[in-house]
């Protein structure tokens, strides 16, 4: 994947690395979720799994050897030319650097998919803003469709809807 020049100056910040996920990043990747108080957060084992299984797939950042942020993703079995996006996130250390966009571009230039989905809840207002610059940057079109709605939950899991983002035409750089 990619990695920043070395940084100059006093006011400088650190190189970030982008590469793809593995086993070993899956604990550092739920720590990232469960403490960023938004999202929703899965058993550290499911995190373990989609990092083994799914790394290549997926991204992490790295700065001076700790994961900052990471971009859980699989390419869909039923139409291989979409990524789906299932969680993306930045410590809050290293928010404001243009990390959860960068990890979206190494997703998508990893796997060469020429499409983007994910599915967010009208008021996660960080998300829905991640995905439209994102759209806007790769010159893409986003279309936001009803998905998964409060009904399809179980009646005891009290959970938002989830719109459907789909982004393409995606070109991997």
């Amino acid at each position: 994947m990619t990695s920043d020049a070395q940084p100059t100056g006093a006011d400088a910040q650190p190189a970030v690395t982008f590469r793809a996920a593995t086993l070993d990043d899956g604990a550092a990747m739920w720590r990232i979720a469960r403490d960023s108080q938004v999202l929703d957060v899965n058993t550290s084992y499911a995190y373990l799994l989609m990092a083994r299984d799914f790394g290549a797939h997926s991204a992490v950042a790295e700065v001076d050897g700790e994961i900052v942020g990471y971009c859980m993703s699989y390419l869909r079995p039923q139409d291989p030319d979409t990524v789906f996006v299932w969680q993306i996130a930045v410590d809050a250390s290293q928010r404001g650097r243009g990390l959860a966009g960068r990890l979206l571009d190494a997703v998508v230039d990893a796997t060469g998919a020429r499409a983007l989905e994910s599915t967010v809840t009208t008021d996660n207002d960080a998300s829905n803003a991640l995905f439209a610059r994102f759209a806007e940057r790769r010159g893409a079109t986003e279309t936001v469709t009803e998905f998964i709605t409060r009904d399809h939950f179980p009646p005891d899991d009290v959970h938002d809807a989830e719109l459907l983002h789909r982004i393409e035409p995606l070109t991997p750089a």
